[in-house]
């Protein structure tokens, strides 16, 4: 059975500089999904427990790789990618079209998109606009940081729910 390997998660600090506990708390959150999703097969990583909703813990890691990809690539680099899970018939493909990728290119491609997000982050200041305003907005790194530290937070927070509903495991 091929599964996604449990990571190492580092606590974020309590104190420190600015840049350094917005990169803590974002990596511990990317940290805090791959937990929630280890040691699962793709079929229990497919499975929607919740019969209204379309969420699955396969759909969140698929997503959030879309979101990296979309507030650090594209928005704040302005750079022109491959975007993973995007389809122009459906806007929610990242969450739909579970089949389109294996369970070793979403890793990887999370993993990539993380890797890409890092790098280019690190090489600007918290206080530079995006190069791409999005929905009409200008925002800075400092904004988008904050952005996807919020858009983790919550996705880890369904997370918690679908893996209880799919094997009972709590609490991590």
């Amino acid at each position: 059975m091929i599964t996604i390997e449990e990571p190492r998660r580092v606590a974020p600090p309590v104190s420190g500089k600015e840049r350094h506990q917005l990169d803590s708390w974002l990596d511990f959150y990317r940290s805090t999904l791959l937990k929630k999703c280890a040691g699962l097969s793709v079929e229990q990583l497919s499975r929607r427990p919740v019969p209204t909703s379309d969420l699955t813990l396969l759909g969140l890691l698929r997503h959030m790789t879309f979101v990296e990809q979309v507030w650090f690539e594209i928005t704040f680099a302005g750079l022109t990618v491959i975007e993973y899970y995007k389809r122009d018939d459906d806007r929610d493909a990242d969450f739909h079209d579970l089949a389109s990728a294996s369970l070793e290119e979403v890793v990887e491609r999370f993993y990539t998109a993380c890797g890409r997000s890092r790098e280019i982050a690190a090489a600007h200041d918290l206080d530079e606009l995006a190069l791409a305003p999005r929905r009409g907005r200008e925002v800075d790194l400092r904004w988008i940081y904050v952005h996807m530290i919020e858009e983790y937070a919550r996705h880890c927070g369904h997370a918690d729910l679908l893996r209880e509903l799919i094997d009972g495991a709590t609490g991590y």
